[in-house]
């Protein structure tokens, strides 16, 4: 069956009037590199999130390797975290020259199960990397506990988890670092970027300092008519910053964050309640004392209680002119870390099951109403039909 509607991409952002009339500005200021708009897009994130100070850069990413660099994770070092998560947690890991050591996630949230990082404490180990997913945050608590037996730092993976909170404490500043992305898909929006929260001064510093070359000055200070161009290089750094250009999208975006994540809870328990009563497994509802911040809708395809694959399911509905993507297939059955690290999948078994079959319908803001009837209804047609809406033509 094909679609002769407009196809409904994954993860539209929500864009409107205000971000585009700041990135014009922006383009007519001359100043398009990092600037005030930046300095702006920070002290209104660390608002939002209670927190001193927030340091902008270009990505989730970069924000989890400086982390790793202000806490002093190196070589000889392992870093606990989940298989079920964007190979760039694991890469920062990596990069920073650390070991990653993977623990399995819990079957229901899919988030990391503290006792199955408990069993892979050893005395090489000095981090662990909770990544909150799809917006539903980790056991801190239990985590917590852990690192303070065995004096572990802990860095939040909040790429999905800007609204996140775990018992009236906000994602990100619940660890000693905090790391968000802003990614097109993502809740609040820059196009690419990220932020980084750390409840220590000085890692913050260091954390602004080594996404700006190292450098103890950037820019937007050396350039303008009151600054100074002098400098000093005191470190290795890397070309981490944020630009103005993406920041003009952020202050909006950000201001608009609560009205959006209502939109997003709206759609996520809309399509919770209409598809209910098909052959598959629905995300649960966020735990009492906990903010979801409906990131993700994500369902699971068991093919032999469905009648399909995960993979028939995304064809199926591509067919029908909307997008599905995977969050997230086991890192552990990923080709570079089974021929790095000897991985086999088998050895995180949730992980592998859930990344085999699950799916992640179109969720955002910028879906209207009829976009979000025509997603509900093109799923329900594939199981309902007595041909899975038109496979059995193949």
């Amino acid at each position: 069956m094909e679609s002769a509607e407009r196809f409904l991409a994954f993860g539209r952002p929500s864009l409107e009037e205000a971000e585009i009339a700041e990135v014009v500005e922006c383009l007519r200021s001359g100043w398009i590199g990092r600037g005030p708009r930046v300095s702006q897009f920070e002290q209104q994130f660390a608002a939002y999130k209670g927190v001193p100070e927030a340091v902008a850069v270009n990505s989730c990413s970069s924000a989890l390797l400086l982390a790793l660099r202000a806490a002093e994770i190196g070589p000889g070092d392992e870093v606990i975290t989940t298989p079920l998560t964007f190979c760039a947690t694991i890469n920062a890991i990596i990069h920073a020259g650390a070991t990653p050591i993977l623990a399995d996630v819990d079957p229901v949230t899919m988030n990391i199960a503290p006792a199955s990082a408990r069993e892979r404490i050893t005395a090489s180990t000095r981090a662990i990397i909770p990544v909150h997913f799809a917006g539903r945050p980790c056991e801190m608590d239990e985590l917590l506990l852990l690192a303070k037996l065995h004096q572990l730092v802990v860095i939040e993976d909040c790429a999905h988890a800007i609204e996140t909170e775990y018992q009236g404490q906000k994602a990100g500043t619940i660890g000693d670092f905090g790391c968000f992305s802003f990614y097109a898909t993502k809740n609040v929006t820059t196009g690419e970027g990220g932020m980084s929260l750390a409840k220590d001064e000085k890692r913050r510093e260091t954390i602004r300092i080594l996404a700006a070359q190292g450098m103890t000055v950037d820019a937007w200070r050396r350039f303008t008519s009151n600054g100074r161009p002098e400098y000093a290089v005191i470190a290795a750094g890397f070309k981490h910053n944020m630009t103005d250009m993406e920041a003009a999208l952020g202050i909006h975006q950000l201001a608009r964050v609560e009205a959006n994540w209502l939109r997003r809870e709206r759609i996520w328990m809309h399509y919770r309640e209409a598809l209910a009563d098909l052959p598959l497994t629905m995300p649960p509802l966020p735990a009492a004392g906990t903010r979801h911040s409906y990131h993700l809708f994500n369902v699971l395809v068991d093919a032999e209680r469905a009648g399909l694959t995960r993979e028939e399911l995304m064809q199926q509905m591509s067919r029908r002119g909307i997008g599905t993507a995977v969050h997230y297939a086991s890192a552990a059955e990923q080709p570079f870390y089974q021929e790095t690290f000897g991985w086999r999948a088998e050895s995180w078994p949730e992980s592998l099951r859930i990344g085999r079959e699950t799916v992640s319908l179109p969720l955002s803001p910028a879906y209207s109403e009829a976009d979000v009837e025509r997603v509900v209804g093109a799923v329900r047609e594939i199981f309902v039909t007595p041909d899975r809406g038109g496979m059995s033509q193949e």
